[in-house]
Protein backbone atom coordinates (compact mmCIF):
# COMPACT_ATOMS: atom_id res chain seq x y z
CA UNK A 1 0.00 0.00 0.00
CA UNK A 2 1.53 2.89 -1.23
CA UNK A 3 -1.87 5.44 -0.65
CA UNK A 4 -3.88 6.80 2.11
CA UNK A 5 -7.01 8.78 2.62
CA UNK A 6 -7.60 11.83 4.16
CA UNK A 7 -9.36 15.42 3.42
CA UNK A 8 -9.02 17.61 1.11
CA UNK A 9 -9.55 20.82 3.14
CA UNK A 10 -11.46 21.79 6.79
CA UNK A 11 -14.65 20.60 6.70
CA UNK A 12 -17.99 22.64 6.52
CA UNK A 13 -19.63 23.22 10.54
CA UNK A 14 -21.91 20.37 11.18
CA UNK A 15 -24.99 20.44 14.20
CA UNK A 16 -26.16 17.14 15.81
CA UNK A 17 -28.83 17.50 18.38
CA UNK A 18 -29.96 15.52 20.96
CA UNK A 19 -32.61 16.42 23.75
CA UNK A 20 -31.39 19.58 24.03
CA UNK A 21 -27.75 19.25 23.66
CA UNK A 22 -25.81 21.12 20.54
CA UNK A 23 -23.15 19.09 19.04
CA UNK A 24 -21.30 20.83 16.58
CA UNK A 25 -18.80 18.69 14.45
CA UNK A 26 -15.45 20.06 12.72
CA UNK A 27 -13.38 18.50 10.38
CA UNK A 28 -9.62 19.32 9.66
CA UNK A 29 -6.71 17.72 7.54
CA UNK A 30 -3.52 18.28 10.05
CA UNK A 31 0.08 17.00 9.46
CA UNK A 32 1.49 17.68 12.94
CA UNK A 33 0.41 18.31 16.81
CA UNK A 34 0.95 21.92 16.50
CA UNK A 35 -1.81 21.93 14.20
CA UNK A 36 -3.72 20.00 16.50
CA UNK A 37 -3.22 22.83 19.14
CA UNK A 38 -3.85 25.63 16.79
CA UNK A 39 -7.53 24.79 15.58
CA UNK A 40 -8.16 23.64 19.49
CA UNK A 41 -7.70 27.27 20.78
CA UNK A 42 -9.45 28.60 17.72
CA UNK A 43 -12.63 26.68 18.80
CA UNK A 44 -12.50 27.17 21.92
CA UNK A 45 -12.41 31.13 21.61
CA UNK A 46 -14.98 30.54 19.06
CA UNK A 47 -17.57 28.11 21.24
CA UNK A 48 -16.45 30.14 25.05
CA UNK A 49 -19.59 28.82 26.31
CA UNK A 50 -19.55 25.14 25.56
CA UNK A 51 -19.06 22.80 27.61
CA UNK A 52 -17.24 20.60 26.37
CA UNK A 53 -14.60 20.43 23.32
CA UNK A 54 -14.00 16.34 22.45
CA UNK A 55 -11.61 15.51 20.08
CA UNK A 56 -9.69 12.51 17.97
CA UNK A 57 -6.81 12.57 15.58
CA UNK A 58 -4.56 10.53 13.53
CA UNK A 59 -1.89 11.81 12.29
CA UNK A 60 1.09 9.57 9.50
CA UNK A 61 1.24 6.39 7.67
CA UNK A 62 3.67 3.98 8.24
CA UNK A 63 4.80 5.70 11.98
CA UNK A 64 0.84 5.75 13.49
CA UNK A 65 0.18 8.84 16.25
CA UNK A 66 -3.11 9.27 17.44
CA UNK A 67 -4.96 11.06 20.24
CA UNK A 68 -8.55 10.52 22.06
CA UNK A 69 -9.71 12.95 24.59
CA UNK A 70 -13.46 12.84 26.45
CA UNK A 71 -12.23 16.55 27.50
CA UNK A 72 -14.43 15.88 30.95
CA UNK A 73 -17.04 13.23 29.75
CA UNK A 74 -17.27 9.97 30.82
CA UNK A 75 -14.18 8.03 30.13
CA UNK A 76 -14.65 6.19 26.69
CA UNK A 77 -17.70 8.17 26.09
CA UNK A 78 -16.55 10.85 23.47
CA UNK A 79 -13.24 10.87 21.89
CA UNK A 80 -13.26 6.98 21.42
CA UNK A 81 -16.64 6.73 19.19
CA UNK A 82 -15.15 9.83 17.36
CA UNK A 83 -11.40 8.19 16.98
CA UNK A 84 -13.78 5.09 15.74
CA UNK A 85 -15.54 7.23 12.86
CA UNK A 86 -11.88 7.84 11.62
CA UNK A 87 -11.25 4.50 11.47
CA UNK A 88 -13.93 3.33 9.86
CA UNK A 89 -13.72 5.62 6.88
CA UNK A 90 -9.92 4.29 7.11
CA UNK A 91 -8.81 8.21 7.35
CA UNK A 92 -5.43 9.59 8.57
CA UNK A 93 -3.45 13.06 8.97
CA UNK A 94 -7.45 13.95 10.10
CA UNK A 95 -8.52 16.18 13.24
CA UNK A 96 -12.01 15.97 14.54
CA UNK A 97 -13.70 18.22 17.23
CA UNK A 98 -16.79 18.08 18.66
CA UNK A 99 -18.24 20.87 20.42
CA UNK A 100 -20.89 20.41 23.02
CA UNK A 101 -23.42 22.48 24.50
CA UNK A 102 -24.97 20.97 27.34
CA UNK A 103 -29.07 21.39 27.16
CA UNK A 104 -30.02 20.60 31.05
CA UNK A 105 -30.81 16.82 30.16
CA UNK A 106 -28.38 14.00 30.69
CA UNK A 107 -28.14 11.97 27.58
CA UNK A 108 -26.14 8.97 29.60
CA UNK A 109 -22.94 6.84 28.45
CA UNK A 110 -24.86 5.36 25.82
CA UNK A 111 -26.39 8.25 24.50
CA UNK A 112 -23.27 10.38 24.50
CA UNK A 113 -21.62 7.43 22.54
CA UNK A 114 -24.32 7.84 19.66
CA UNK A 115 -24.10 11.94 19.66
CA UNK A 116 -20.18 11.92 19.19
CA UNK A 117 -19.89 9.18 17.09
CA UNK A 118 -22.91 10.42 14.72
CA UNK A 119 -21.74 14.08 15.06
CA UNK A 120 -18.15 12.87 14.13
CA UNK A 121 -19.82 10.88 10.89
CA UNK A 122 -21.41 13.92 9.60
CA UNK A 123 -18.34 15.98 10.08
CA UNK A 124 -16.69 13.51 7.87
CA UNK A 125 -19.12 13.40 5.10
CA UNK A 126 -19.13 17.20 4.82
CA UNK A 127 -15.87 16.73 3.80
CA UNK A 128 -14.20 15.89 0.45
CA UNK A 129 -12.12 12.93 1.19
CA UNK A 130 -8.75 12.35 -1.57
CA UNK A 131 -6.32 9.62 -1.70
CA UNK A 132 -2.66 10.81 -1.50
CA UNK A 133 0.54 8.86 -2.51
CA UNK A 134 2.91 8.14 0.36
CA UNK A 135 6.21 9.62 -0.92
CA UNK A 136 9.92 8.62 0.03
CA UNK A 137 11.79 11.81 -0.33
CA UNK A 138 15.77 11.88 -1.40
CA UNK A 139 18.22 14.04 -1.55
CA UNK A 140 21.04 13.62 -4.73
CA UNK A 141 24.03 15.67 -4.89
CA UNK A 142 25.83 15.57 -7.70
CA UNK A 143 28.62 18.03 -9.44
CA UNK A 144 27.00 21.15 -12.07
CA UNK A 145 28.60 19.13 -14.99
CA UNK A 146 26.54 15.79 -14.18
CA UNK A 147 23.24 18.26 -13.80
CA UNK A 148 21.82 17.05 -17.56
CA UNK A 149 21.79 13.27 -16.81
CA UNK A 150 20.17 14.11 -13.27
CA UNK A 151 17.56 15.61 -14.91
CA UNK A 152 17.00 13.02 -17.62
CA UNK A 153 16.01 10.68 -14.98
CA UNK A 154 14.05 12.71 -13.27
CA UNK A 155 11.97 13.28 -16.32
CA UNK A 156 11.96 10.01 -17.12
CA UNK A 157 10.90 8.94 -14.31
CA UNK A 158 8.27 11.39 -13.70
CA UNK A 159 9.81 12.42 -10.22
CA UNK A 160 8.50 15.89 -8.15
CA UNK A 161 10.91 18.06 -7.56
CA UNK A 162 10.57 19.60 -3.79
CA UNK A 163 13.64 22.11 -3.79
CA UNK A 164 17.08 22.66 -5.68
CA UNK A 165 20.23 24.50 -4.82
CA UNK A 166 21.82 24.54 -7.86
CA UNK A 167 25.56 26.10 -7.59
CA UNK A 168 29.33 24.20 -8.29
CA UNK A 169 27.86 21.04 -6.03
CA UNK A 170 24.06 20.58 -6.66
CA UNK A 171 21.72 19.38 -4.37
CA UNK A 172 18.19 18.12 -5.66
CA UNK A 173 15.57 17.19 -3.12
CA UNK A 174 13.32 14.66 -4.77
CA UNK A 175 9.88 12.65 -3.66
CA UNK A 176 8.30 9.32 -5.31
CA UNK A 177 6.02 7.16 -4.70
CA UNK A 178 6.57 4.27 -2.14
CA UNK A 179 6.49 1.87 -4.36
CA UNK A 180 8.77 3.11 -6.95
CA UNK A 181 11.53 4.03 -3.92
CA UNK A 182 13.76 1.12 -4.71
CA UNK A 183 13.84 1.39 -8.14
CA UNK A 184 15.00 5.10 -8.13
CA UNK A 185 17.51 5.11 -5.52
CA UNK A 186 19.01 1.68 -7.84
CA UNK A 187 19.48 4.56 -10.82
CA UNK A 188 20.83 6.88 -9.01
CA UNK A 189 23.32 4.70 -6.89
CA UNK A 190 24.20 3.24 -10.26
CA UNK A 191 25.43 6.75 -11.88
CA UNK A 192 28.63 7.53 -11.95
CA UNK A 193 29.65 10.62 -9.80
CA UNK A 194 26.19 11.17 -8.58
CA UNK A 195 25.11 10.33 -4.81
CA UNK A 196 21.80 9.78 -3.17
CA UNK A 197 20.09 9.02 0.20
CA UNK A 198 16.69 8.93 1.56
CA UNK A 199 15.66 11.84 4.02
Amino acid sequence: MDTYKTIASASTETLYKEKNSKFFGYAFPVTSEDEVKHHLERLKKEHFSARHWCYAYQIGTTKIQYRANDDGEPNNSAGMPIYGQIQSFGLTNILIVVVRYFGGIKLGVGGLINAYRESAKMSIEASEIIEKTIDVHFLVTFDYKNMNKVMRIIKEKNLTIVSQKMEENCQIEIATRKKNAEMVLDIFTNLFEVEISEI
